[in-house]
């Protein structure tokens, strides 16, 4: 079955803990336990009605105080399709954690409150959501229940969105308005809102269109590791086991190992089911070649005549997500697919105002959740390609050696 992943964003209070609890109530996803478990809560509470929320509020902080803090991930399958939600936090400071469930989707639902409109979080949120490459989005206008089920609401809403998302980086934009509260139109269609005529929420997550998100074009094999089995059956077996990149790679393929350059052809291609004629990105393979080549962790598999340019300077969208800034001149570990090398921060060229755009040349005090452009110089050259290019070879990750905190995110530009 076909994986989707998808995150939800939007304002604090715009309801995506509501959204996915109804998402998972209605679609018959919950064990009887949970369910239990969240009626005495909201029973404790006061509440008239069952809290959706409390589904996806893990953290007794959050459950506390009816906010979301912490990504919480949730899975839940349908005939059609296998899903994972990451429900990320709303609030300003916890930017950081909403480019941390954003940085693998397929889809960004965007939550707007019928009622107030397109707010600076809103936008803030698309930003991001175009800066991570994001393919699909879909605005779900929520608490349409507390506007009467209004179509001009709906329109206004519609329209103020699609004319602040023409600045932005995305394709495929879709809208629905809904209820998360009173189920209208998440898995079952509103009676309220005859004037919608598009589909629900979960038949648009089941059927959008996601097998073109990868990049099917470049050839991109990163090695994690070698197999050998050395058993009487498998004695001279040497395979290279990996998740492809990108591209599709078939046996006969001729193929060249970077940064070695010693070329040869694909003899088969392994997985767990046994072999196949072809592969493609996302799938996580084994590779066997014609030749004995040395080839570790860390190496690439590539065509010949498509290959990633291997580079020691490198320009980068960060977004930082320690509290304690870039130090100057100061040394991280850079993870890059399965590849590691020492990285410095060389300069920071402008620091991103995350809600306009604008970029500040001036200040350039990073602290945590600010998105700047950087340049880093690598001990070693990385086999890298845009992101805008391939996600899954277009992205970094720096690390503090002292600390081992991951302190940085990074786009390749």
């Amino acid at each position: 079955m076909e994986l989707l992943r998808f995150t939800t964003a939007g304002s604090v209070d715009d309801g995506k803990s509501t959204l996915i609890g109804r998402l998972l109530f209605d679609s018959k996803s919950i064990f009887e336990d949970q369910l239990d478990q969240v009626k005495q809560t909201s029973e404790r509470r006061g509440a008239t009605e069952v809290d959706l929320a409390l589904l996806t509020d893990g953290l007794k902080d959050e459950r506390e105080q009816g906010i979301t803090i912490d990504v919480a991930y949730r899975y839940f399958a349908t005939p059609r399709r296998k899903f994972i939600i990451a429900d990320t936090p709303g609030h300003i400071q916890y930017t950081r954690n909403m480019v941390t469930g954003a940085s693998t989707a397929n889809v960004a639902l965007i939550l707007i409150d019928a009622r107030n409109g397109v707010v600076e979080q809103t936008c803030r949120h698309s930003i991001i959501a175009s800066l991570l490459q994001i393919p699909h989005v879909i605005v779900c206008v929520n608490k349409m229940d507390l506007v009467d089920y209004n179509e001009d609401q709906f329109n206004k809403i519609k329209e103020d969105f699609e004319n602040f998302a023409s600045k932005l980086d995305v394709q495929d934009v879709q809208f629905i308005p809904i209820s998360a509260l009173k189920g209208d139109n998440v898995v079952n269609r509103s009676e309220k809102m005859d004037w919608y005529e598009g589909s629900t929420l979960l038949y648009t997550l089941e059927n959008i269109h996601i097998g073109s998100d990868h990049n099917h074009i470049d050839c991109r094999f990163p090695v994690q590791t070698v197999i050998r089995p050395q058993t009487d059956e498998y004695h001279d077996y040497r395979g290279y086991a990996g998740r492809i990149a990108g591209g599709v790679f078939k046996p006969g393929d001729e193929v060249i190992v970077l940064p070695s350059g010693f070329t040869s052809k694909i003899k088969t291609i392994d997985t767990y089911d046994g072999s196949v004629e072809e592969a493609f990105a996302p799938m996580s393979v084994t590779m066997t070649l014609d030749d004995d080549i040395d080839i570790s962790r860390g190496d690439m598999i590539v065509r010949t005549n498509n290959q990633p340019e291997p580079k020691q300077d490198i320009d980068v969208m960060l977004c930082w997500l320690n509290i304690k800034g870039p130090q100057p001149r100061a040394k991280y570990a850079i993870r890059h697919t399965t590849a590691d090398a020492k990285a410095m921060i060389k300069e920071i060229r402008y620091k991103m105002d995350i809600n306009t755009l604008h970029r500040n040349e001036e200040d350039k005090n990073i602290t945590a959740n600010d998105i700047c452009r950087a340049q880093l110089r690598t001990t070693r050259p990385l086999l890298v390609d845009s992101y805008r290019k391939n996600r899954n070879t277009g992205s970094i990750i720096l690390v503090d050696e002292g600390t081992n905190e991951t302190v940085a995110a990074g786009m390749i530009i």
